[in-house]
C-alpha cells in the first residue's frame, strides 16, 4: 500500500493560487454614479503567475472546477488570469473560503515561491 498523499484538488490549488499571488478587482459605484456608461469596470478576481506554463495549468484547473477563464494577459513579466462578473467572483471566493483547512503542498499544480522576509 502506497504512503503518498493524494494530490491537492483544483479547488485546492486555485486556493493556493489565489493566496500567494491573486486578488479582487471591486466596481466603484460612487464612480459608477459620476461617469455612468464611460465607467465600464466591474468585479473580477486576478491570479498572477510568473510563466506561460503556469497559466496553462491555471486556466486548466479553473475549467475543471466549472469557471469561464477570460482572456489572459500580460501584467510587467507576468500573466494575470482574469475571472469576470459580480457572481462569479462570489463564487470562487466561496469556493476558496471552503479550503481554509486545504493542505499548503500544491507542488503537483503550481511551483511554490520563496517568501521574502
Amino acid at each position: 500500500m502506497s504512503s503518498r498523499k493524494p494530490p491537492p484538488s483544483a479547488a485546492e490549488q486555485l486556493a493556493w493560487l489565489f493566496h500567494r499571488s491573486g486578488y479582487v478587482r471591486r466596481l466603484n459605484p460612487a464612480r459608477r454614479r459620476t461617469e455612468g456608461q464611460n465607467y465600464k469596470k466591474g468585479d473580477e478576481v486576478r491570479l498572477v503567475v510568473d510563466s506561460a506554463s503556469e497559466l496553462a495549468v491555471v486556466r486548466r484547473l479553473l475549467r475543471e472546477v466549472n469557471f469561464k477563464p477570460g482572456r489572459p494577459f500580460a501584467k510587467g513579466h507576468k500573466y494575470a488570469q482574469p475571472l469576470y462578473g459580480r457572481q462569479v467572483v462570489a463564487q470562487f471566493l466561496a469556493m476558496v473560503a471552503a479550503q481554509q483547512g486545504a493542505p499548503a503542498d500544491v507542488s503537483a499544480g503550481a511551483p511554490r515561491r520563496q517568501s521574502r522576509v
